[in-house]
């Protein structure tokens, strides 16, 4: 038993040394031996291979009908408005026909909503050799089997204990492997600011340590229980962070005050905040709460963009806690991300803060190549809300209402 022990404690001394001497020591000193570079091309170049092999071994038919799916999902929309539909129909009165574009838009939900498909994980083309980004995998050949099988030798062998015992020693920029790419000209002065709020989309909780690698933040956001609560207590320590229960309508009153005094004072760290309020599947960026931009300040925005190719970075808090998600981001190949700062904006004159935050979230969404959706993350947890149901019957309403009264065949003036 003692031989058993001295030649883990043995083994266990090798390894922190190795680590310590080609990762820790380099990072230090803001070197690199070049080693994530060259795993990082070994990497493209097996799923590479792996995307050749997958494809000679299906026809060519699947392979295109798989990437349409992917790519624009099961039913091709119409997204003819409620108002030009109808008022087509060429009438100024109801008609029994109308019943037809509510029927299509309720099967269309139920077929494919655009909101719900936001809360899973990414669709990809082509398969990375994970299988929670393949559930229906099917045996194709004996080699791409074999380097299936390694690369979970790998990743589970190696690279999680790698990242293990970096999380331990706190290099927290190497706990992913991150790489920060597509960066702005002159994004070195479009960087937050102190006094100012920066404002990014949201996909995962580490989107805090990649945008930290840059700077450091006060940070804004929903209060959680387990160790990720644990985190954010111990954070307040070192940082006036804000973290507040949203259910809580004191809470929010409380948190725009402490946001005002905080940009107020030019010698505090930005602000960080995710105004989507939940974590979006990498794809899209939906509405962003007004509560960000009603407190005045330059805000900075920042766009976030993670590659699928390498790991899936989309935390769905509604189906994996903190401890498992941070154990796929572990075991996953590599989380690459896209970092874009944006010019900084302000509030306009005459503009709400509803307008000013759909204004930053287009120009994120532009800028990160994401569908930019109106719909609240927060149907995540929730249903649509009776006002907004009571809204679409306001429109129709009205639309019938005023061709009737002005007796135009199309539309009136709404």
């Amino acid at each position: 038993m003692e031989d058993l022990i001295f030649a883990a404690a043995k083994v266990m001394s090798v390894w922190l040394t190795v680590v310590f001497t080609l990762i820790v020591l380099p990072s230090v000193f803001g070197a690199s031996l070049g080693i994530s570079e060259l795993y990082m091309r070994i990497l493209v170049k097996t799923l590479e291979w792996a995307t050749i092999r997958i494809q000679k071994g299906v026809k060519q038919e699947q392979a295109m009908a798989l990437k349409n799916s992917a790519s624009s999902g099961i039913i091709q929309r119409d997204e003819t408005t409620m108002e030009k539909e109808i008022a087509g129909l060429h009438r100024v009165d109801f008609e029994l026909s109308d019943v037809f574009y509510f029927s299509k838009k309720g099967i269309e939900a139920i077929v494919e909503d655009e909101v719900t498909q936001r809360f899973s994980s990414e669709e990809l083309v082509s398969w990375n050799l994970l299988t929670r980004t393949n559930v229906n995998f099917q045996y194709i050949s004996l080699r791409l089997t074999v380097v299936w099988v390694l690369g979970v030798l790998i990743r589970y062998c190696l690279l999680l204990p790698l990242r293990v015992t970096l999380a331990a020693i706190g290099i927290v920029s190497m706990i992913v492997g991150t790489t920060l790419v597509g960066q702005l000209p002159n994004s070195k002065e479009n960087r937050p600011q102190k006094g100012g709020i920066c404002v990014a989309n949201h996909t995962s909780p580490i989107d805090v340590l990649i945008l930290t690698n840059d700077g450091c933040y006060a940070m804004v956001g929903q209060a959680h229980g387990g160790l990720m609560g644990l985190i954010q207590r111990s954070t307040v320590k070192a940082c006036p962070h804000v973290w507040f229960e949203r259910s809580e309508m004191k809470d929010r009153h409380l948190v725009t005050k402490r946001l005002r005094e905080h940009i107020a004072d030019k010698n505090k760290l930005p602000i960080l905040i995710f105004p989507e309020g939940t974590c979006i599947n990498n794809t899209s960026v939906m509405m962003f709460k007004k509560g960000s931009f009603e407190i005045g300040g330059t805000i900075y925005p920042v766009a976030i963009k993670y590659d699928p190719q390498f790991g899936d970075a989309f935390w769905n808090s509604s189906k994996y806690d903190i401890v498992s998600y941070l154990l796929r981001i572990m075991t996953s190949w590599a989380i690459v991300c896209n970092v874009w700062y944006m010019p900084p904006m302000v509030r306009e004159e005459g503009e709400d803060a509803v307008q000013f935050a759909n204004r930053v979230k287009s120009a994120i969404a532009r800028q990160g190549g994401l569908t930019e959706l109106s719909w609240d993350g927060g149907l995540k947890r929730a249903k649509v809300k009776d006002t907004f149901k009571e809204q679409q019957q306001k429109n129709y309403s009205k639309m019938i209402v005023g061709n009737g009264s002005t007796g135009n065949p199309t539309m009136g003036a709404e």
